[in-house]
């Protein structure tokens, strides 16, 4: 039995091994005349007979968090769980895209909290912290060593509140004590737009919290009086949010009464609609959405909804299959129970829903069969399986040995090639966000990595000059020139996100995008 499910039994557990060690006085205590059917006081009895008899101590903080989160296993919903305090937490952060801190993306690096990005109009920001500095104290405590949550924890308090990093930065010498004022931070769920060549516009949504129809429609609207002519949504790896925003975003597409999902509860209630309410913004826009098994929840509303009315064409790998939605109810002890409420389906009628866990990217041949708008063939089960199935790259077979090779040490390896990125600082060598990764370079990348003890054989690393070359080339732009042009160069380099130009570059409207796709097929 797993551990969680034998939390499910702990109480029963503990009366069997009574049984079994003190059988002559459980007799006695069964003696009686057992009472008739009380079954409403059964936790109650159990619960206390645990606190007052069980040979080891165990608080009743405790006891009932096992109690809970094993009678919610047991209902075997990975969707329906207990939220301890400091998870109902992050999740409302999630949702709102609201915290109290600094506004700053970070990742650890070589033992340290290093610099991602300040996030635009944040106290990071405003106080001049870049990509690739290095946080060796905050508050006069060394980071060394720290994990994410350690330094997440320390950069967040009260609103108003003050705080002092001590960074190091690449090219400077000595270290540079920065202080911040923490403030209510809103963490955007647009991560990055771009103008592609040919009016192709790009949108990296990364998150369904409760402002992302406005930011949405904001990075649409800005693309469009920049010269875009058709739409790439990118959904890759959205865990999804709120229902209310897929529902949103998916009007943003949609014309008045079209279906976006139906919500299902219990076998007694009505069926819940929700449907497009207001003219679409940009009707002749074609489009393509991106998604993968990342893509989940109102993610796949999104994505079933468009693909359902020939809306847009999707991209890429079938979804996440998470067809059912979640209410959260707080509770006296200050968590919350996230409880699985209703199932929902496409407008064709599709369940998404993914029952068996599987790698194989694809689909089942005996799922269920639906018909979109225009009698399209589209498939239940499994995720939302899309219009042009596009495998992730097969890695060469250099790359994995060198991968097999690292073992363990991929993160320092990764650290090694990150510390030569950042040795370009103020050298003059990344003027621009395309600028190329050399030889040289590369010859520099494999010194460091000598350097760090890695004793790797120079075929193999040849071998897997692509992938080194591109880990090289982002973070050099990234600590030079700063995110954006990152993110330029992670969209030019980005296979599918190319494939999707080239469809929408041969479209006129919404309707040409999926006979388009015909033509790029492999």
């Amino acid at each position: 039995m797993t551990p969680s499910r034998s939390r499910a039994f702990v109480a029963v557990g503990i009366l069997v091994g009574a049984m079994a060690s003190g059988g002559g006085l459980l007799a006695r205590g069964f003696a009686s005349k057992p009472p008739q059917g009380n079954t409403e006081r059964l936790l109650d009895d159990v619960l206390a007979r645990i606190q007052r008899s069980y040979v080891d101590s165990i608080s009743t903080a405790e006891l009932l968090n096992r109690t809970v989160a094993g009678f919610l296993e047991e209902l075997g919903d990975p969707n329906t769980v207990y939220l301890e305090p400091a998870r109902l937490k992050r999740l409302a952060e999630n949702t709102t895209g609201l915290y109290t801190g600094l506004g700053v993306r970070f990742d650890a690096r070589e033992g340290w909290p290093r610099v991602i990005a300040p996030l635009p109009g944040s106290p990071a920001e405003r106080a001049g912290l870049l990509a690739g500095d290095r946080i060796l104290e905050i508050d006069g405590r060394s980071t060394r060593g720290w994990t994410d949550d350690e330094t997440r924890n320390a950069m967040r308090g009260p609103s108003g509140t003050a705080v002092t990093l001590l960074v190091e930065r690449p090219g400077r010498s000595g270290q540079l004590p920065v202080k911040l004022v923490r403030e209510e931070v809103h963490r955007t769920a647009v991560r990055r737009t771009a103008l592609l060549p040919d009016g192709v516009g790009y949108v990296d949504l990364r998150a369904f919290s409760d402002s992302t129809e406005r930011e949405l429609a904001r990075a649409v609207d800005s693309l469009k009086q920049a010269g875009m002519t058709s739409l790439v949504l990118d959904l890759r790896g959205n865990p999804g949010g709120l229902l209310a925003q897929g529902v949103a975003v998916s009007e943003l597409f949609l014309d008045p009464k079209q279906t976006i999902v139906s919500m299902r509860g219990r076998a007694a209630t009505t069926p819940q609609v929700f449907a497009d309410s207001a003219p679409q913004a940009w009707p002749t826009l074609p489009m393509v959405v991106l998604a993968d098994r990342g893509t989940a929840s109102a993610g796949e509303i999104v994505t079933g909804a468009l693909q359902d009315h020939d809306r847009a064409l999707v991209m890429g790998q079938p979804t996440y299959g998470k067809g059912s939605a979640q209410a959260v109810f707080q509770t006296a002890a200050g968590g919350g129970l996230k409880l699985t409420t209703a199932r929902w389906y496409t407008p064709s009628g599709r369940s998404i829903d993914r029952m068996v866990e599987s790698g194989a990217v694809g689909r089942d041949d005996d799922a269920p069969r639906f018909r979109t708008d225009a009698g399209r063939t589209v498939f239940g089960g499994g995720g939302i399986s899309p219009d042009v199935l596009v495998s992730e790259r097969a890695a060469l077979t250099a790359e994995l040995a060198l991968q097999s090779a690292l073992g363990v040490r991929v993160t320092e390896f990764r650290d090694a090639l990150t510390a030569y990125a950042t040795s370009l600082r103020g050298t003059g060598r990344v003027t621009s966000w395309d600028t190329p990764v050399t030889d040289d370079m590369l010859e520099g990348a494999w010194r460091m990595v000598q350097a760090r003890g890695f004793a790797l054989d120079r075929t193999m690393w040849n071998g897997a000059r692509s992938l080194v070359a591109s880990f090289v080339g982002r973070e050099m732009v990234r600590v030079q020139l700063g995110a954006v042009a990152e993110a330029r160069r992670t969209i030019e380099g980005d296979e599918l996100i190319q494939r999707a130009a080239t469809v929408l570059r041969s479209a006129r409207s919404p309707r040409d995008v999926l006979s388009a796709a015909d033509s790029t097929a492999p």
